[in-house]
């Protein structure tokens, strides 16, 4: 679809959608009558810049339905986050929601060469999290076998990898990592599966990691992003190109804002991910500001796709850490280590205050065939790595080795940060 008639589109189904709001969901209409707006007002996607921005923070205060737009008896669905931070922000999906998740998230495997001769494994949590129905569905829109194998027993699910002869596996690039590790302690190797296709989303990660999950698992790994707030996994998708991820923007608007002004910004600056869900009717939401922080791409890709891409996630604005008066990404630790073939690319960053100045510790495995007995090789390896990071980072960091497989892994999203400064 040409530009032109893609916003075309999008204006239509953003001025529906405002008219849906300003008439069944209170907290917007009071947001628009405080700007003086009536749903006249937009008529174009270029309006979406008069409209105000919903913040989880809203989702929260309006606990648990305060922003539902439909009826109760139209809502068939209902996914939610973990609340670990306050009210669990609950949305409501109506089957036409799901219909569109599932049409959404199909495009994604289908980008990345999914045929109904597939058999795939979703590894992704299933329940409140979005991640496992979402892959779920999505697979099997393409008319794909789905094995729900979920997390934990990984045992079995190496197993059913095997004997089954599984083609694709939708997880994060953690549990990729943590399965590649738990093969190789059994004697297996990429060899011994048949995976080709790897669907990895949930948690940011590098291109050094990719290259480190396609070759321990043989695949070719893409990436696959979604949030609950929007509608799950399938709100974008990498293609073979592997040259941003394609957004499904006649369904979710993309801007790129300033986090701190909120100003929008232009393609290819780096700032804050902000979506509209242009035809959701269970709870949809106008200008939601993801935390994430990417930039965005316009332009024709290789694969013949026309719509706008995102640059991967460098990390999110409250994941970012303040050391020392200096922005730190976990990102750019990973990246490091991953860069390093001494290292297994696990590691653990601790963040801590000594007196009134931060300290960083990055704890980090040693990979078993660099473990040396002699001191002075140690400290040395050690070095390596704590001058890498410090040019990276420009901060000094105390690098602590480890010794393979003792530092905690993770089934589900993985630990990367420990912040001990809130605990003063």
């Amino acid at each position: 679809m040409g530009r032109d008639e893609m916003s075309d589109l999008q204006g239509k189904r953003l001025h529906k959608l405002v008219e849906l709001v300003y008439h069944n969901v209170p907290f917007y209409r009071e947001k628009m009558q405080a700007l003086d707006l009536s749903p006249e007002d937009i008529r174009s996607i270029e309006d979406i810049r008069k409209l105000p921005f919903t913040t989880k923070q809203d989702l929260r205060d309006n606990y648990p339905v305060g922003l539902q737009a439909a009826a109760q008896s139209e809502i068939v669905r209902i996914h939610a986050s973990s609340g670990t931070t306050g009210n669990p922000t609950v949305v409501g999906y109506t089957r036409r929601d799901l219909e569109i998740w599932s049409e959404s998230a199909a495009r994604a495997f289908t980008a990345y060469g999914v045929t109904r001769d597939d058999v795939f494994s979703v590894g992704y949590g299933y329940g409140l999290f979005t991640g496992g129905l979402g892959a779920h569905y999505g697979v099997e829109y393409v008319g794909a076998t789905v094995i729900p194998t979920s997390t934990g027993n990984t045992e079995k699910h190496l197993r059913l990898l095997r004997d089954l002869k599984v083609t694709g596996i939708a997880c994060t690039p953690s549990y990729a990592l943590y399965l590649a590790e738990a093969m190789e302690k059994r004697g297996m190797t990429a060899d011994d599966i048949s995976l080709r296709i790897g669907a990895f989303g949930a948690e940011p990660w590098t291109e050094k990691m990719r290259q480190e999950i396609e070759s321990r698992l043989g695949l070719k790994a893409y990436n696959l992003y979604g949030l609950s707030e929007i509608i799950g996994p399938g709100v974008s998708y990498e293609c073979e190109c592997k040259n941003g991820s394609h957004i499904s923007e006649d369904h979710f608007y993309p801007e790129i804002v300033d986090p701190e002004t909120l100003e929008p910004l232009p393609y290819g600056t780096q700032g804050e991910l902000v979506f509209t869900t242009l035809t959701k009717t269970g709870m949809p939401l106008i200008r939601y500001r993801t935390r994430d922080l990417c930039s965005l791409m316009d332009g024709k890709c290789g694969c013949g796709r026309t719509n706008v891409r995102m640059t991967r996630i460098i990390g999110r604005c409250d994941d970012m850490l303040i050391i020392r008066g200096i922005n730190v990404f976990p990102s750019q630790v990973e990246s490091v280590i991953l860069e390093m073939p001494e290292f297994e690319p696990v590691y653990l960053m601790v963040v801590d205050r000594a007196g009134c100045l931060d300290t960083l510790q990055v704890q980090v495995e040693v990979r078993r065939d660099f473990i040396s007995d002699e001191l002075g090789e140690m400290l040395r390896l050690r070095k390596k790595l704590a001058d890498r990071l410090k040019s990276v980072l420009s901060i000094s960091a105390d690098v602590k080795l480890m010794e393979p497989g003792s530092i905690s892994r993770s089934e589900g999203k993985s630990v990367r940060v420990i912040d001990r400064r809130s605990l003063d």
